[in-house]
Parts: C-alpha cells; sequence; structure tokens
C-alpha cells in the first residue's frame, strides 16, 4: 500500500510513519517541512498521487489559540476534495474523544467541524478518537502553575499512550474504511490531578499537584462525562506506569 501521512512530522506523525516503514509500507510524509502545504493546496495533488490511504495527524500551529477553527475546516475541505480527485480509497482522520458532544471548548468545537466535514463527504473515512497522550500531562502543568503549584479539579480522565493510538491508525489505514468514529483509551480511569502528579513525579518535577474544584483551568474546564470514552470503545494495552518505565527519551518523544 501507498500510505499518506498528513502532518508526518509532529510527535504523533513521526511515530505512524515510523510503523508504516517498519511494516514496508510505501510512506508519503507530507507536511510544511516536506513542502506540502494542506491548508493552501501547495503540494499536495503530487503527495496524494497513487495513494491508497491517507492519515490525517495535522495539528493546529496554536490548538489553544484563535484560528484553530478555521484551520481545521479549510485544511480538511481541501484534502478531502483532493483525495477524491486523486482516488484515494480510505481517509483515516485522528480527532479527540468528546469532540461529537458539543463541548464548548475552542479546540473541541474545532475537531468536531472538522469530523462533520470528513463524514459529510463522499469520502470513505474512519475517524479515531483518542482521549489525552500521557505526555499532555507536561502540557496541563504548564499552563495550569502557578509559583510551584498547579491546582486541578478531580476531573477523571482515560489517557493513553501515544504510541498505542499510532498502531490503532496504522491498524485502521490498512483495513477498509468503516465511514465511522472509533473511540480509543488507555486502559485505566484516574483523576486529573493524580494522572499529571504521577508524570510530573517520574519527570522528577518538583510541582505540587493540588485538587481544586473551584479552579477555572486553562484549556481543561471539562466535566469527565465529555472526556472518556464512551461504551465499546478500544482499549489500548499500555498502562501508566508501563509508559513510565519506557526510557526517557521515550516518554518525552525525542
Amino acid at each position: 500500500m501507498r500510505i499518506v501521512v498528513l502532518g508526518g512530522t509532529g510527535h504523533i506523525g513521526r511515530l505512524v510513519v515510523e510503523r508504516l516503514e517498519n511494516s514496508a509500507q510505501a510512506v508519503v510524509v507530507a507536511s510544511r517541512r516536506t513542502g506540502v502545504d494542506a491548508v493552501s493546496g501547495a503540494g499536495l495533488a503530487s503527495a496524494l498521487d497513487s495513494a491508497d490511504a491517507v492519515i490525517d495527524v495535522t495539528n493546529a500551529p496554536h490548538p489553544e489559540g484563535e484560528g484553530v477553527l478555521d484551520f481545521f475546516t479549510a485544511m480538511t475541505s481541501r484534502v478531502i476534495e483532493a483525495e477524491l480527485a486523486a482516488g484515494v480509497r480510505h481517509h483515516v482522520m485522528l480527532s479527540i474523544v468528546g469532540a461529537e458532544r458539543g463541548v464548548p471548548d475552542g479546540y473541541f468545537a474545532a475537531k468536531a467541524a472538522q469530523e462533520r466535514i470528513v463524514a459529510d463527504s463522499r469520502m470513505p473515512h474512519t475517524i479515531l478518537r483518542s482521549t489525552q497522550f500521557f505526555e499532555f500531562a507536561r502540557s496541563i502543568a504548564e499552563w495550569n502553575t502557578t509559583r510551584d503549584t498547579i491546582h486541578l479539579p478531580s476531573t477523571h480522565v482515560q489517557p493513553v499512550a501515544a504510541a498505542d493510538v499510532a498502531d490503532a491508525l496504522v491498524d485502521t489505514a490498512g483495513g477498509a474504511a468503516t465511514d465511522r468514529a472509533i473511540d480509543i483509551a488507555g486502559p485505566e480511569r484516574m483523576p486529573l490531578p493524580a494522572f499529571v502528579r504521577r508524570v510530573l513525579l517520574a519527570d522528577r518535577d518538583e510541582r505540587f499537584v493540588v485538587s481544586d474544584e473551584n479552579v477555572q483551568t486553562r484549556g481543561f474546564n471539562i466535566a469527565s462525562a465529555d472526556l472518556l470514552p464512551a461504551d465499546g470503545a478500544m482499549l489500548a494495552r499500555t498502562t501508566l506506569d508501563d509508559w513510565i518505565r519506557q526510557p526517557v527519551d521515550a516518554r518525552t518523544g525525542r
């Protein structure tokens, strides 16, 4: 198979590309770094030439900033149009658990709009909705640190290893399009403060993590019901402890 990875130079994209190369698939890494701009369409037709499937793991330049909705809608519309013209047989999109539940958050709303463009198109597709990656704990900590303390609500999460999501994306691209969305999550549910605390301890980060039900967190004012996977979700095998035991380079994505 010839598979194009949109966003193939990002963290999850690199993991996907590595797995495809190890399985002797023909891989096209498509990103601005490789001369493909999916928003403007520059280099897109050439990248999609003779492609069997596309795995879209692109992310907005500033995921928590303004313009994220415009980025995802413009990019996805352009990609779908180019895929149909090229005869691509399967579009695989990485989304986020909860995007379809009407969460009033900029990034979630943008991913929901992206899903609608894919689902409403004539393009055979599969949408894989992931819970938060283990690595995301560090971003949550950075966004919500005051002096040496991080205040977080006791919202429950079910984070997942990025490597497991990459495996699922590759497996999905190798199969037939389902024209539906599938949730993927890690095997364990835990309170958000406990999740962040365990990752920071593994990083030997000395900041304190405190449960606070009254705090207004940056980037994470979302209830557990909207963050947890739906019944029947695909459950990955890697636990948080398994991930923590990995070498530092594996955990930091370096």
